[in-house]
């Protein structure tokens, strides 16, 4: 009994039941209407990308891997007049980071600093920005970059890029200047010429792949050019002559400084243009910026009696003065106004020729008082005295010469013998040029030509006459005079030179302290000059700052240092010392006697 009620109990609780029809039409209808409303979803998004923003997505697609690519041209080389290179551009690698792929900053960190030469902790700074892209080292040295391309450290990049070398390093730096790291010249010629140096730069995409790596190659046509080459007229072997001797005379007299100008008179070329100290461009950024800048061009200073030279010459041109007319020199000491004009040496009359041979500041006024301050200052002017002289260079100073109008009785005087008046090295050279050159300035000029990459001439810089100075008579005059002072009993004897006369000039000029008082002891002292005296080929001017040792004197310090840059060029030149009679007679002497 017991066992039948159970069975159809298990019979009852067995049987499931059945859906109702209705039920499942309205779930397969919902299935249905769901299955088409996603379809149309998905349909109509289709429609949207590849009808609607199709253009949109593919130019968004195509910036996933196109990437721009600039081509820079390269700068152009600057040569001296022989063609050796004083400043060329170089393809080197620099090296970045993308930060966020750099998995550990610590250890990369040590690694980098070791092999690139730089401080750690800069360097983990660098590889924990958040930024995308950051500097690690802007042209980097070959072995630095194969050293970590062997690690292949994933995150660095490394990219092309140019830098600029000097391969003479110090030499002419002050004239050729230097360039950053953006390729912009920063100084000197390199500077001045910036445009005409620069290379055109263009820029094209190329695909590159999620690490920055080229997929495809850049058209070799860029639409780049490379800037055009400066040929200089600096002689390389002069430039050498002139810096070794300017550098042994401010260490043998402990100056301050020193400039050397070397010219052509008849042309205006600059041969050689010496600074000591000096500095290295390939590593400017290690040198007092004071070192920088072309002294020779920028920086004036009073020239002393070197003034004289163009006293002189106002003198013969006024009509009134002769080299042999006479002045009473007042036995060393003469008054004017309140002021009293000492020489080193007392004279008592003396001509212009003596006057300018021993140097006399009391001659010197009493030649400016017979002449008028309106002759004297209108021959300076005639010299380009206090006026720039247009050389291509930055930062040309044009010097101090207030107008005559303003002049007082002690101006005049001071002026006379260089002192309330101021120049250039450069000016001062150019205008002694004058004398050298039969009257006729030239203007300066540190390039000869312009040269494209394919080395074809695109400009010529000829000589240019800046005017006439005086006439070819008081030139030659005046040429006469200043071979007086070079020889025994001038006060430039120690600038002659055997077989090349020399004429010249000495200058020893009180410097002006802060308050506008001449400083006691600081001297500029200097010789400026030219040779051979019957067909002048080079015009030299050596110029020392505060020479501290062994005297002070132009005729001293700086006069020396003259005849060795002058007679080491002319023989480079190939222009031979003249063979004297007495030279010959001496010879043939010897040899009979041997």
């Amino acid at each position: 009994m017991r066992s039948s009620n159970a069975k159809t109990r298990t019979n009852n609780n067995n049987k499931v039941a059945k859906p109702r029809p209705d039920r499942i039409k309205s779930r397969v209808a919902f299935a249905g209407s769901l299955f088409f409303l996603l379809f149309g979803v998905i349909s109509a998004r289709a429609v949207q990308v590849q009808v609607i923003d199709s253009e949109w997505l593919q130019e968004k697609a195509s910036k996933q891997y196109e990437r721009p690519l600039v081509i820079n041209g390269k700068r152009g080389t600057i040569m001296d007049s022989n063609l050796e290179e004083f400043a060329t551009t170089i393809n080197v690698t620099s090296i970045a980071v993308h930060p966020k792929q750099i998995k550990n900053t610590i250890e990369t960190s040590r690694t980098l600093a070791k092999i690139l030469g730089m401080d750690q902790a800069q360097i983990k700074e660098k590889l924990s920005s958040t930024s995308s892209f950051v500097w690690l080292k802007r042209q980097a040295l070959p072995k630095q970059v194969d050293a970590l391309q062997e690690l292949n450290i994933k995150g660095l990049v490394y990219l092309p890029e140019q830098t600029r070398i000097y391969p003479h390093t110090e030499m002419a730096s002050q004239i050729v200047g230097f360039s950053g790291l953006d390729g912009k010249g920063l100084g000197g010629l390199e500077y001045y010429y910036d445009s005409e140096l620069q290379g055109k730069s263009s820029s094209q995409k190329v695909l590159k792949d999620a690490r920055g790596r080229l997929i495809e190659k850049p058209e070799e046509e860029s639409g780049a050019s490379n800037g055009n080459n400066l040929i200089l007229t600096i002689d390389r072997t002069i430039q050498y002559i002139t810096d070794n001797s300017l550098k042994a005379a401010v260490t043998q007299y402990n100056a301050k400084s020193g400039i050397a100008v070397v010219m052509d008179p008849k042309t205006g070329a600059v041969l050689a243009l010496s600074h000591y100290p000096t500095f290295n461009p390939n590593n400017y950024k290690s040198y007092d910026k004071s070192l920088w800048r072309n002294r020779a061009v920028t920086d004036p200073f009073e020239p002393g009696s070197t003034m004289k030279i163009f006293l002189a010459a106002a003198a013969f041109e006024s009509g009134t003065v002769k080299p042999e007319t006479k002045f009473n020199c007042e036995n060393g000491k003469y008054r004017v106004g309140s002021f009293i004009i000492h020489d080193t040496h007392s004279h008592g009359e003396l001509t212009v020729e003596e006057i300018i041979k021993y140097s006399s500041n009391i001659g010197s006024v009493k030649i400016s008082e017979a002449i008028g301050k309106e002759a004297l200052y209108k021959t300076l002017k005639n010299f380009s005295i206090g006026e720039k002289t247009g050389i291509d260079c930055p930062g040309e100073t044009s010097g101090r010469l207030a107008n005559q109008s303003k002049w007082t009785k002690i101006d005049a005087a001071n002026i006379a013998f260089g002192q309330g008046v101021s120049v250039s090295a450069l000016q001062l050279a150019a205008a002694v040029s004058a004398i050298a050159n039969k009257g006729i300035m030239m203007k300066p000029r540190l390039v000869r030509a312009m040269t494209d990459s394919e080395n074809n001439v695109v400009k010529v810089f000829e000589p240019e006459k800046i005017g006439r100075a005086v006439s070819e008579k008081t030139a030659d005059e005046v040429k006469k005079i200043m071979r007086t002072v070079a020889t025994e009993g001038g006060t430039g004897k120690n600038a002659d030179i055997e077989g090349y006369p020399v004429c010249g000039k000495t200058g020893t000029a009180q410097k002006i302290d802060k308050t506008g008082q001449y400083a006691k002891g600081k001297y500029v002292s200097s010789f400026v000059g030219f040779a051979p005296m019957d067909d002048p080929r080079i015009t030299t001017l050596v110029l020392l700052d505060e020479p501290s040792e062994g005297g002070y004197y132009g005729g001293v310090v700086a006069a020396p240092a003259f005849r060795e840059i002058v007679s080491q060029s002319l023989q480079k030149m190939s222009l031979y010392p003249l063979v004297t009679e007495e030279k010959v007679t001496a010879a043939l002497k010897g040899k009979t006697n041997g």
